[in-house]
């Protein structure tokens, strides 16, 4: 037999070899217990909520700016004259842009309560009536006494309260109207008051008067008319009335102050903003935590304080 020949017959004895390999039972794996699954310590970041009050989307008439209007003159206690020298142009008596006064204090500290600065707070003149009237405002937020109604706030948007007053009467010493102790006593007097004002109100339906209220366009002319003995008394905020009797009129005397009314009716002071503004919220917020923290107690304890007695008008 030749090699060759040898070569051909091996090649058979190879594969079966080979067969006989691969026909053994190929060794399984052993089986592995399942993965306990591992709760995950990753924490996932929660998306911070933007602040909707923040000042930078607070769209005011200036970036970055708010604007307070209020009346001018600008009368003490709300806003405070300078400790010398005259208020910054174009402000009468009181200055708003000291920060001194109920209202000027409550401004700068609902606009620090918005992240705004000192700095960052404008001050611009607007008469008391045009304040509430229908129409754009050159101001962000306003504030002069205005109280709630709502009549007025079917033309602007109201705050929630920022001060809940009642209703005086202010009168000469020597007038007969110095002695009134009811609202009865009250209704054979002629009295007067600022047009367009809750004051006003009073006396045409809580003293109902049997003579004709008269009306005037501001503060400063009632009270010269009650200087002049052409009314009898003058209806105003106890505020201001504490004001008058101190350091406007020589001679006046609280005759008395009305019942406050509780709850939901109770008259209050509201910062007045432009139908619809999206800051409305936020002062609203904002004087919601001035409340909490205690500070607009200590704003009014301060400028507002009880600085005399006034009776209260019996019905």
């Amino acid at each position: 037999m030749t090699r060759r020949t040898l070569r051909f017959l091996s090649l058979p004895l190879v594969a079966v070899m080979l067969s006989a390999c691969s026909s053994a039972a190929t060794p399984t794996p052993a089986p592995t217990a399942a993965a306990t699954p591992v709760a995950s310590t990753a924490v996932v970041a929660a998306t911070p909520t933007a602040n909707p009050c923040d000042k930078s989307k607070l769209a005011t008439l200036h970036d970055g700016k708010l604007t307070v209007g209020t009346d001018n003159p600008a009368y003490p206690p709300y806003f405070q004259p300078p400790a010398s020298g005259n208020a910054t142009s174009p402000w009468e008596l009181g200055d708003p842009t000291n920060g001194q006064g109920f209202e000027s204090a409550v401004a700068y500290a609902v606009a620090a309560k918005l992240g705004y600065s000192p700095s960052d707070v404008i001050w611009t003149v607007v008469s008391f009536d045009n304040s509430y009237t229908p129409g754009a405002k050159p101001f962000d937020i306003y504030l002069a006494q205005v109280s709630y109604t709502s009549d007025r706030a079917q033309q602007v948007d109201m705050s929630d309260g920022y001060y809940f007053v009642n209703q005086a009467v202010v009168s000469l010493k020597t007038n007969a109207i110095a002695s009134a102790k009811t609202i009865a006593d009250l209704k054979q007097y002629k009295l007067g008051a600022q047009q367009g004002t809750t004051a006003y109100d009073t006396i045409q339906n809580t003293i109902a008067p049997t003579n004709a209220a008269a009306v005037y366009n501001s503060n400063d002319a009632a009270i010269q008319a009650l200087k002049a003995k052409q009314i009898d008394g003058l209806v105003v905020d106890l505020p201001t009335a504490f004001y008058i009797t101190s350091a406007q009129l020589d001679g006046s005397v609280i005759v008395g102050q009305f019942p406050a009314a509780t709850g939901a009716s109770a008259e209050h002071f509201s910062i007045v903003l432009p139908k619809g503004s999206g800051v409305t919220t936020c002062v609203n917020s904002a004087l919601a935590s001035m409340k909490a923290d205690g500070s607009l107690d200590q704003i009014t304890k301060e400028w507002l304080s009880d600085k005399a007695s006034a009776p209260i008008i019996s019905q």
